[in-house]
């Protein structure tokens, strides 16, 4: 993790100014993770994947003595050339925990945002052989949840350790199997103009399937559609100032950034009971796509 500084130009960084805020050693070459985001209490969280392989053999994303795995928390505005740890925290004051650490038992936490009106947190975590799955974080949370992996893939049990305690994992807000999809991308909370319809849904898609589903909570339980199947690789979404919303496709032949906008159409009945949205009827149409 780097920082840069502006050039004499505010929108222009100084290449040359570089420093090196953070290095994490990394014992394979997958599931690095890589998502950087500023919460809305102005603290800077970094994604951490679990450091690869397969199944966690080293079992990082449990162990509180490493970075992986986790969801980490720095300040990086008070002090220009390192970062300093929130006295907020969840583990400042348990020596057995870095005190970076905002949350564990993540697999490789493939996009996270905040919704930019609650605050609250969302994050894409990949899974391995069966499940993928989103998991939530309310805005009032003060840290510390444990997301189960490797002790569980999405909410099915996985490598659980004698006696352990399931109940004090968090489950994810809502898992799909290998059946529709096998790369989870997290997306973003739809708070921008021209579409009332998608107005506090969040999006989401996974990168072998192309499928770009919505959720949204109902007060009681999660609300899960699928919105469109595109022929894409989708690996990222992201957000305009407004609050636009857009996805990338990741393809040697064909990259490009597309608009994500309402098409205006009446949404197909539900495939199953559990994903019932009749009151909400979303449906998307990708018309747009921008240079990369």
């Amino acid at each position: 993790m780097s920082r840069f500084f502006v050039s004499t130009n505010a929108d222009v960084a100084n290449p040359a100014s570089e420093q090196i805020v953070l290095t994490v050693p990394q014992p394979f070459d997958n599931h690095n993770g890589g998502q950087l985001a500023f919460g809305p209490d102005g603290y800077l969280y970094v994604g951490m994947g679990d450091g690869g392989s397969e199944g966690d053999p080293n079992n990082q994303a449990q162990t509180s003595g490493s970075l992986l795995g986790k969801l980490l928390r720095v300040d990086v505005e008070s002090t220009t050339n390192s970062y300093l740890v929130p006295a907020s925290n969840p583990f400042v004051t348990n020596a057995a925990y870095r005190p970076e650490i905002w949350a564990l038992g993540l697999r490789n936490p493939w996009r996270f945002s905040f919704d930019r009106l609650t605050g609250d947190l969302y994050i894409g975590d990949v899974g391995q052989d069966d499940s993928e799955e989103i998991d939530f974080q309310s805005h009032s949370s003060r840290g510390g949840q444990n997301y189960g992996w490797r002790i569980l893939e999405g909410n099915h049990t996985n490598n659980v350790p004698s006696g352990f305690d399931l109940s004090s994992l968090t489950p994810p807000a809502l898992e799909y199997s290998h059946s529709v999809g096998s790369s989870a991308i997290g997306g973003f909370v739809f708070r921008g103009p021209g579409s009332r319809r998608m107005s506090g849904m969040y999006f989401y898609g996974d990168f072998i399937s192309g499928r770009i589903w919505g959720m949204k909570f109902d007060g009681t339980n999660w609300q899960n559609r699928e919105l469109v199947r595109t022929p894409y690789n989708i690996s990222t979404f992201g957000e305009d100032e407004a609050g636009g919303l857009y996805f990338a496709n990741y393809n040697y032949f064909s990259s490009a950034v597309y608009l994500v906008q309402d098409s205006g159409a009446a949404a197909a009945p539900p495939s199953a009971p559990e994903q019932d949205l009749t009151t909400l009827n979303y449906w998307l149409l990708l018309n747009q796509s921008l240079p990369v």
